[in-house]
């Protein structure tokens, strides 16, 4: 993990308590208790002439797959290092800042309708370049897909699964109450996929637009993020004639406990940034910056 120190009075296993926030966002997981009581909305979209060249060199370069989902993932991590509060989750009505950056993503074994899917989780560093990325992705979605054993997540649920109903019912309650005072063991929280810093879903693969895909309750995610297939759009330019650009659009569900609306919007400006000159991602960030304690 990344920036562990040493655990305080306060602090979670994932993340340690965020102690200088105003009284007013303290007091706000006690009046939004639930993460859909707590949601916000953002959708915007980036023009990917950039990107697609910038895609076509690294699969020339032998990343092989190297494709939009790459950098996505590799502009929100840079954006994270530039602005650490986007990384911070409620869980027990208390803001915290995350030890590292963990990604959830839902893969299918195989390409097809019937084909079962699972779910994945990546951490990461706030130094990582797409490079970086584009490794840690592949190996974990190499096990997932080539691997015969389940990972951790399909075991924990398979075994819940085989608890009668109205048992497991009340065994999800208590998991939730454990939740909320840290009690949950380590190896449940990784391989819970409600656990985590952000989750990826990348509609553009099915050939359809993004959605608005709700927050979970139980765990502490506070950020989902969609992106689409590709449109082409006309537009005006300054000489008088019309240009045909490429862009990606992406929405995003958002807890907004973790950080106010002007904080996401300088998030948001970078990260579409980067994901329109995803050259600058080939190299570490100059500085990272550090939350709040």
């Amino acid at each position: 993990m990344s920036n562990v120190k040493k655990k305080r009075w306060g602090d979670r296993k994932e993340g340690r308590l965020v102690r200088g926030v105003e009284p007013l966002n303290k007091f706000e997981p006690f009046i939004m208790i639930e993460r859909n009581d707590s949601t916000n909305y953002y959708e915007g979209s980036f023009s990917i002439e950039k990107t697609e060249k910038y895609i076509r060199r690294k699969r020339e370069d032998g990343l092989k797959g190297f494709g939009m989902m790459h950098v996505f993932i590799a502009s929100y991590i840079r954006t994270v290092s530039q602005h650490p509060a986007l990384n911070r989750f409620v869980s027990g009505q208390r803001i915290y800042k995350r030890n590292n950056i963990q990604v959830v993503l839902t893969v299918k074994r195989q390409m097809r309708a019937d084909a079962p899917e699972t779910t994945i989780k990546v951490d990461f560093e706030p130094t990582d370049t797409a490079f970086d990325v584009y490794r840690k992705m592949s190996d974990s979605i190499n096990f997932i897909k080539h691997g015969e054993e389940d990972n951790n997540t399909e075991k924990v649920a398979a075994a819940l699964m085989k608890i009668p109903r109205v048992i497991l019912k009340f065994a999800v309650r208590v998991i939730k109450i454990m939740d909320y005072f840290d009690l949950l063991p380590a190896s449940l929280l990784a391989a819970s996929p409600f656990h985590g810093s952000m989750i990826v879903t990348n509609l553009g693969s099915l050939g359809i637009q993004p959605i608005y895909h709700h927050l979970y309750n139980f765990g502490n995610l506070p950020v989902f993020v969609a992106f689409g297939s590709k449109r082409r759009c006309a537009e005006l330019q300054d000489d008088g004639t019309v240009a045909v650009k490429r862009y990606v659009d992406f929405k995003c569900t958002l807890d907004e406990r973790i950080c106010d609306g002007y904080y996401y919007a300088r998030a948001f400006k970078t990260m579409k940034h980067l994901m329109s000159n995803p050259a600058e991602l080939d190299n570490p960030p100059e500085t990272v910056l550090e939350d709040i304690d």
